[in-house]
């Protein structure tokens, strides 16, 4: 289990640092759309906030035990969260411990998703995660996207709780990327118009919970990790008492 854990945790940091470099890409291309359109490309991105939009909120959490904190500190970040956000938000849950959780606090959860096995699994989640949460918000105004995941380091094993807000689109990450040089001297023509921009947007989703996904695997597991060592120096002094 220990072997297991230690080698969960580095294949899903080499997915993540393996991400980097297309993640520049798609952040080029969307500096670009911003450049050529103007304001026009960040309306079309709907980075202004819209109040009365639904807000879905995804925790990631685990399926498994033997994780010591994981899921009840990101449960408990989550839900002081969740007094900014009001009334007018869906739940959505990757893990049943988490889910579990969340509905023992009272939090109604509109859906759960099972944690992947593997880097491979991660892809076909993220996009059930996007078909899910791309549903019309209130008032026929479009949807917010937040996530909320242990991202390793920080003190202890665990991890770090943080959040993520993904949609809408934060204005000044947008005029930032919009200020960003081409690294050529021969900047691109656009092309496509908003479905390029939408595009770009999509991918900018897609990288941005695969991400989140591989952190938060890689925090479990690393957590998972510190807990079974604790076991272990827990049966030694155990047994050193019994001996004496």
């Amino acid at each position: 289990m220990k072997a297991l854990a230690a080698s969960s945790i580095g294949q899903y940091e080499r997915s993540t640092r393996a991400l980097a470099d297309y993640n520049r890409t798609v952040e080029l291309g969307l500096g670009a759309c911003f450049r050529a359109r103007g304001g026009a490309a960040l309306t079309e991105a709907r980075a202004t906030p819209a109040p009365a939009g639904l807000t879905s909120l995804v925790l990631f959490g685990s399926d498994q035990g033997m994780v010591g904190q994981f899921n009840e500190r990101v449960v408990e970040f989550a839900i002081e969260r969740l007094a900014a956000l009001g009334d007018n938000r869906r739940i959505w849950a990757v893990g049943e411990r988490v889910q579990t959780r969340l509905q023992g606090a009272g939090v109604p959860v509109a859906g759960m998703f099972r944690v992947p096995s593997s880097v491979q699994g991660i892809a076909p989640l993220v996009g059930q995660i996007l078909v899910e949460c791309e549903a019309p918000g209130a008032a026929g105004a479009d949807p917010g996207l937040q996530l909320i995941y242990n991202r390793p380091g920080g003190v202890g094993a665990v991890g770090t709780p943080v959040v993520r807000r993904l949609l809408p689109l934060d204005l000044a990450w947008c005029r930032a990327l919009a200020l960003v040089p081409w690294p050529t001297q021969s900047p691109p023509e656009t092309i496509g118009g908003a479905a390029t921009l939408r595009a770009l947007i999509r991918e900018h989703l897609f990288v941005s919970l695969f991400r989140a996904c591989a952190e938060s695997l890689a925090s479990e597991n690393t957590s998972r990790l510190d807990a079974m060592q604790r076991a272990d120096r827990n049966i030694d002094d155990l047994l050193v008492e019994l001996s004496d």
